[in-house]
């Protein structure tokens, strides 16, 4: 298989024991010879099995096997989401799903030698483990050399949002190799001094790293560690991490309770909106804006992969729970703020893709924008036809929601732009379609039974429309 420089994956230049790279729409790893001792005995040792088998990591194949490498083709993930993206309960079950991998393969005489929380995303409605070649053999009394990053990358970060909010995962966005532990320690309250937990795990560390900041021989500062003490480290911050809880109350969190319409309303446009999905028959579907996945429940039977983003991380977590409850395999809640889409960031911004990028290469069938539009026109002052640009970078078809100017949530934000509402005489239907209709074609359009609001189906121009 002939692999071209321009095949490889932008994220995987990092690792010495092999790459990820396209083979068409394929998304393939290579494997070099330094790591084929490790990839052979974790094969052959049953240990892969046991944990694609318990779903802790993802499944994969192997295509070819050579003196020169190994290629392996991992299960297909439909999206990617990022730690800056995932809601307080997803970022804790990725940290304690990071922390059984290690204990299993401490079991196991291997270990995790990184636990970058990059290597962790969710799948099947679940978070699972993404790098197979992250492990490496146990040696005997030495202490877990990933755990000053599963620090920075999860421990740490768990810690800051309970005082501060989960806006500090955003960090991650700016901190791609961790949060560094003399900030986080910085930026904890004094009394956490006081529990050994946090003491240990964060202010100690940070003395240590503070203390040996010129050590450019890079030695590890704890030379032995039987393998119960590490054992012990790993099950006290799994008992902490679990205990965890969010304080954080946020405006949208308990949206469909205040909603300005009533019951009857409220089932027709769930009706409305099956209808139109149905006949599209999709295979993938995203509702932007879809707070706690109400409406994209509507048609979740039918579309294989459902996406539901929001920018209230706690409506993103009811959403979560609520899929892990029903075993809604097929949904993916994830946070977003559409006014401050995800960027690329890394080295030269390609290690991780912004979130426009990954949305293109995901391509849903259908993407919904419901209760939407009056939020990002009024509230972030963005016209019309810059809105539909936004959508016709990655939608096939676009059901959106215009709430019209006597709607109560309109006038609600009308009234707080009073000073300026000259300007918002724009916000017409009328204006609405003719900024739209430079990027999409329009298929249906209809108003809500009940309400002051018209729902759009639109398809793309560029997907013969």
């Amino acid at each position: 298989m002939t692999i071209s420089e321009t095949n490889t994956h932008q994220a995987s230049f990092r690792d010495p024991s092999g790459y990820m790279f396209h083979d068409g729409e394929t998304l393939r790893r290579v494997i070099h010879p330094i790591y084929f001792p490790q990839y052979n005995k974790l094969k052959d040792s049953g240990f892969f099995k046991t944990l694609i088998d318990k779903g802790l990591l993802i499944g994969h194949e192997e295509t070819s096997a050579s003196a020169e490498n190994i290629i392996i083709t991992p299960e297909k993930i439909p999206f990617i989401t990022n730690p800056y993206e995932w809601s307080f309960e997803q970022y804790k079950h990725a940290a304690l799903h990071t922390l059984k991998i290690q204990k299993y393969a401490l079991s196991k005489g291997f270990i995790l030698k990184d636990a970058s929380a990059y290597n962790v995303t969710f799948h099947k409605g679940k978070p699972v483990f993404i790098d197979t070649l992250s492990f490496d053999f146990y040696e005997e009394d030495t202490p877990w050399r990933a755990y000053k990053q599963f620090i920075t990358h999860f421990f740490g970060p768990l810690v800051l949002a309970k005082f501060h909010g989960t806006e500090v995962f955003k960090m991650m966005q700016t901190h791609i190799d961790g949060i560094p532990v003399k900030l986080i320690a910085s930026m904890l309250p004094g009394k956490t001094k006081l529990s050994s937990t946090l003491y240990t795990n964060i202010h100690l560390l940070a003395k240590m790293e503070s203390k040996h900041s010129e050590d450019y021989k890079a030695e590890t500062k704890v030379a032995r560690l039987s393998k119960k003490a590490q054992s012990n480290i790993l099950e006290s911050l799994f008992d902490y991490i679990k205990k965890l809880e969010l304080k954080e109350v946020t405006e949208w969190g308990n949206y469909y309770d205040k909603t300005n319409y009533d019951t009857e309303a409220f089932t027709a446009k769930k009706e409305l909106i099956k209808s139109w999905v149905s006949p599209l028959q999709p295979k993938t579907l995203i509702d932007v804006g879809g707070n706690d996945g109400t409406f994209a429940r509507t048609v979740l039977d039918t579309v294989p992969h459902v996406m539901v983003t929001d920018i209230d991380p706690n409506a993103v977590d009811h959403n979560y729970r609520t899929a892990l409850k029903n075993n809604e395999y097929n949904m993916l809640p994830f946070v977003c703020d559409v006014l401050q889409p995800a960027p690329g960031i890394g080295f030269n911004n390609t290690e991780r893709s912004s979130l426009i990028e990954r949305l293109r290469d995901y391509a849903p069938d259908v993407t919904m924008a419901l209760a939407l539009i009056h939020h990002i026109t009024l509230s972030g002052n963005v016209p019309f036809e810059k809105s539909a640009e936004f959508f016709s970078k990655f939608s096939k078809h676009l059901i959106i929601e215009f709430p019209t100017r006597t709607d109560s949530w309109v006038e609600s934000l009308l009234v707080r732009k009073r000073e300026f509402i000259n300007h918002f005489d724009f916000y017409r239907e009328e204006e609405f379609e003719k900024g739209y209709n430079k990027y999409f074609s329009l298929e249906k359009k209809e108003a809500v039974a009940g309400t002051k609001r018209i729902l759009y189906l639109y398809k793309n121009l560029e997907h013969g429309g």
